[in-house]
């Protein structure tokens, strides 16, 4: 098979995470032919859309490490990316909370880390102070990180993958690569049916970079996947709750422990738990640990109750250090040594998303260091996302619903998800026409009743805007049809 202009690219990325994305738009302001494979139907398909949507800010990190130094400046511009793209973002502080005396010696250590890599701000305060801060937590003091924030992990992927495709990237879904070879200086990576060329392979495949790395002839690293659930709770629950709230890590476990978290969007979030398990894509929900999370929940937040549950959802990080180790591995971000062109990130866990576009820039600096990188003169460094309706005040919902009629019909009555909304999400720039797509972007099927009410809804608009009848509908692209056929 012989490369023509169409499929030979200057750069290939492999994975349309956060990580995969901040480097698409990074490197989308130089005059660079760049593609995106992602095997799955839509960006943030794995990690990045199954985290807590922390934005951490590098205390827990180990000092000198490169995950230290990438997370204390990702926090520090997180904001302003955020405003540049049209993201939610909110600077909640967040506290780590001692529940007997031998937690002071880890809170101790958890400061000295967070001096020693930069971390501004950290105090310890008392439980009275605790009490004042979040009225409904127990604990007998804690450490109070004023810089943490949260964001919303999928509407952030999304808004860099838009901006990138805005500055001309080209993405690619449901385009796994299964092949890679190398000849006369250009990589050929070979997805199905399709081939794609390349100067350049940027591997951001998060659980599956050891995988890519490999079959492009690195095969020196491994990925250990490590299971974290998580509970969903009514946004009722927002009042118990201001801000993300920790126990004191405990040694040698693969994640922070179980913690609770606020959402931008008024829920809270209970987990994750951490277990290493054998499957990559094994995001099965377990009773025993679902039950022990809210056990846990519970001694933080006593209002807690199992009526508040909505919905369970699990992620998998891609640990560089298997179970026998435990704890964190640092990142890998580097050109393989034994591949010239391949350029690995692995290992890339929390606080992966944090760290995305320090990571996009180290990436930029790679490539810059094997030949000059010629800025573009017509970059655009801004996107604008779909209107938010329900977070309008009366007057301005008045003008849009005169604008525009569509504003004026709600489909998904829990989250106050309009039908303009739901267009908006439909015709993204990315192509996306799945119902998770859909929903990641405008909210709907988040609500209490996770999609009872708009659901068919949202399947007669997909037919009424693209064409698409209810039995192609999918919730993830292929082989997650909804509908089997009608029934009449």
């Amino acid at each position: 098979m012989t490369a023509n202009t169409d499929n030979i690219f200057d750069i290939v990325i492999v994975g349309a995470g956060a990580v995969g994305c901040a480097v698409a738009r990074e490197l989308s302001g130089f005059d660079l032919k760049i593609a995106v494979l992602e095997k799955e139907s839509d960006v943030a398909a794995g990690t990045s859309g199954r985290n807590s949507a922390v934005v951490h800010a590098g205390f827990n990190n180990k000092p000198g490490s490169l995950m230290a130094k990438l997370c204390v400046e990702g926090n520090e511009g997180f904001e302003k990316v955020c405003s540049q793209l049209d993201v939610p973002y909110k600077k909640t502080g967040k506290l780590i909370v001692a529940f007997d005396e031998s937690d002071f010696a880890g809170i101790d250590q958890l400061m000295e880390n967070g001096r020693k890599n930069g971390v501004k701000g950290l105090e310890f305060v008392d439980a009275h102070t605790v009490k004042k801060l979040e009225p409904h937590v127990g604990g007998i003091g804690a450490m109070l990180s004023p810089n943490t924030a949260i964001t919303s992990p999928f509407i952030y992927t999304v808004a860099l993958a838009e901006n990138a495709a805005q500055n001309g990237v080209e993405f690619y879904f449901e385009t796994e690569v299964n092949g890679i070879s190398k000849r006369d200086g250009l990589f050929r990576l070979t997805a199905g049916k399709r081939h794609f060329f390349s100067r350049y392979i940027i591997n951001s495949a998060g659980l599956y970079s050891d995988r890519i790395a490999a079959l492009a002839g690195d095969k020196g690293y491994e990925i250990h996947p490590c299971r974290g659930e998580y509970f969903i709770l009514d946004k009722r629950t927002s009042q118990y709750l201001n801000m993300p709230v920790y126990p004191v890590p405990r040694p040698g476990l693969g994640g922070l422990g179980v913690h609770l978290t606020p959402t931008v969007e008024g829920n809270i979030l209970i987990g994750p738990s951490a277990e290493y398990i054998k499957s990559k894509s094994d995001y099965s929900a377990t009773k025993g640990v679902m039950d022990q999370l809210f056990k846990e929940a519970k001694e933080l937040l006593p209002a807690l109750e199992m009526k508040h549950i909505i919905r369970s959802y699990t992620g998998i990080r891609s640990k560089l250090v298997g179970p026998k180790t435990g704890g964190y591995g640092d990142f890998i971000i580097e050109e393989s040594g034994v591949v010239p062109g391949l350029v690995n990130l692995i290992g890339i866990e929390s606080p992966g998303l944090t760290a995305s576009v320090p990571i996009g820039r180290m990436v930029r600096d790679i490539i810059a260091g094997r030949e000059e990188l010629v800025p573009k003169k017509d970059f655009i460094a801004e996107r604008k996302g779909i209107t938010p309706f329900r977070e309008l005040t009366l007057e301005q919902k008045e003008k849009l619903i005169k604008e525009c009629p569509e504003y004026g019909e709600i489909v998904c009555r829990c989250e106050g998800i309009t039908k303009k909304e739901i267009l908006d999400a439909i015709n993204n720039p990315l192509g996306v026409t799945t119902l998770a797509g859909i929903k990641y972007r405008a909210r709907p099927m988040m609500g209490r009743c996770q999609g009872g009410y708009c659901l068919t809804r949202i399947v007669d608009i997909l037919k009424e805007q693209k064409g698409i009848e209810p039995e192609q509908v999918t919730l993830r692209g292929n082989n997650s049809k909804l509908f089997t056929g009608r029934v009449k």
